[in-house]
């Protein structure tokens, strides 16, 4: 069917009396991640019944193109056979057994084998864990690990950038660069420190977005020469920062930052959590854009969401000096997850076998940006920005940035349009971000610019 009168029809609605059900236990027993409760309670939990491809169901039967693949996460888009089949023979098989104690299981060893296969040169080692927060949890013990195997106990600093998400463990927060994450909290901790993200934009600057990445360059020399270089251990940066903004560096950026930390002896960490598994046109952005990092992390893409799982991958450098200590006393119960690799495996299968990522880079994110740019005139268009296929569009009400409110309210104002409209997008702060799945086709990409151009008249009124 197609997409767009797929999206049109409505399948049977959830039973009345089972949803208010559902409500009420909700209401009652759970707590939500990211949620104001007493909002939510208010209208109604939104309660997804089915997937399929890039289009979700909700509670009213009616179908909803997902335009932010669930979390940034379910790039092969949902409802495939082919990772539901391989999970269930893992768990007829062998349901769960630790990767502790000089044990494993096989599809962990193989899903390590074919990320190694293809992450960057130089990068061949897996340490599995749960999440992306995990994942970069994770790197910061490797990093402490190994800064005190060489004896340089003093490089125990962390370095992020503004307008940075890298998690909500305790450590992971305190390298988050929003403060609605942070400051509820009392965080960071000491010894997490902020040096500017590229990103003029969001921060009212007039300069160029050349001008602007070589001033965070300055900015971020001078807090390593204040701090000094000696107690600073890594710098921890997205190659797009997602949650942030969608805010993509300009070309060449994020390879002078990595040659800054390379001078100062400071490691440079790729958080890949969106970015890795295709969304750019490639296996990683650090491949695409040839920053030979000394980690990195990723999750989301790595299952497609249809499990949790994260991975940090060290350098080999790294990993060779970890490896020689002895034990590595650092892991979860859940290291590996036999059930979670399994997902892994027959989702890189399928990016592999239907050439997703090379479909991204030639096909459907050049096809996405240029409907995306097309709205660059839009009375309602603050900024455009985007890589492949993910972006965002900052937005404008009727009387220009002068008009903005504080605090921000048109990006939650318009996802909830963007739902009346049968699309799914994801509200920040006064800006609307997309990631659709990587299986989405131009008819659906049609179907979602065009909602979101409805968005966008209405919130030109506002």
């Amino acid at each position: 069917m197609a997409a767009s009168s797929q999206l049109c029809s409505k399948l049977s609605p959830m039973n009345a009396e089972h949803l208010s059900q559902l409500r009420r236990l909700d209401a009652a027993h759970l707590l939500h991640p990211f949620t104001d409760h007493t909002d939510m309670h208010r209208a109604g939990t939104h309660v997804m019944e089915t997937g399929s491809g890039c289009t979700v169901t909700d509670e009213t039967g009616r179908p909803l193109l997902d335009a932010l693949a669930g979390l940034w996460c379910v790039n092969v888009g949902y409802g495939r056979r082919e990772i539901a089949d391989a999970v269930h023979r893992q768990m007829l098989g062998l349901c769960y057994y630790p990767s502790f104690f000089n044990t494993t299981t096989e599809p962990t060893i193989l899903l390590a084998d074919k990320i190694a296969a293809h992450a960057p040169a130089g990068l061949t080692k897996v340490f599995f864990s749960n999440s992306g927060s995990e994942a970069n949890e994770t790197a910061l013990k490797l990093i402490r690990a190994y800064n005190k195997l060489r004896g340089r106990h003093a490089k125990t600093k962390i370095l992020t950038r503004t307008f940075a998400y890298h998690g909500v463990t305790i450590a992971t927060t305190s390298m988050t660069g929003l403060p609605g994450c942070v400051d509820p909290f009392d965080l960071p901790l000491p010894g997490f420190l902020q040096v500017p993200g590229p990103h003029p934009y969001g921060t009212g600057s007039s300069m160029s977005a050349d001008e602007y990445g070589n001033w965070c360059l300055q900015e971020t020399e001078r807090v390593i020469d204040t701090e000094g270089a000696d107690t600073i251990a890594a710098l921890f940066a997205e190659p797009v920062q997602g949650a942030g903004g969608v805010i993509a560096p300009p070309p060449g950026h994020l390879r002078q930052l990595r040659e800054l930390c390379r001078r100062h002896d400071i490691l440079f960490v790729a958080d890949e959590v969106i970015t890795g598994f295709g969304r750019l046109g490639d296996w990683f952005a650090s491949s695409l854009w040839d920053l030979k990092p000394d980690m990195i992390t990723m999750a989301k893409g790595i299952t497609s969401g249809y499990a949790p799982l994260g991975a940090t991958m060290p350098s080999d450098t790294i990993a060779e000096v970890l490896s020689g200590a002895g034990y590595l006393a650092h892991g979860f119960t859940y290291s590996g997850h036999p059930l979670s690799t399994a997902a892994g495996l027959a989702n890189l299968g399928i990016l592999e076998n239907e050439r997703l990522i090379e479909r991204v880079r030639d096909d459907i994110g050049p096809y996405f940006q240029n409907k995306l740019h097309a709205l660059a005139t839009h009375p309602a268009t603050g900024e455009i920005r985007g890589e492949a296929l993910i972006g965002a569009i900052d937005l404008l009400p009727k009387g220009g940035r002068a008009a903005l409110k504080t605090p921000p309210v048109l990006g939650a104002t318009a996802a909830a349009l963007a739902r009346s409209e049968g699309v799914i997008v994801r509200g920040i702060r006064d800006l609307i971000a997309v990631a659709p799945p990587l299986v989405i086709t131009r008819e659906e990409v049609d179907f979602l610019f065009a909602a979101i151009a409805r968005v966008m008249d209405r919130i030109a009124e506002v």
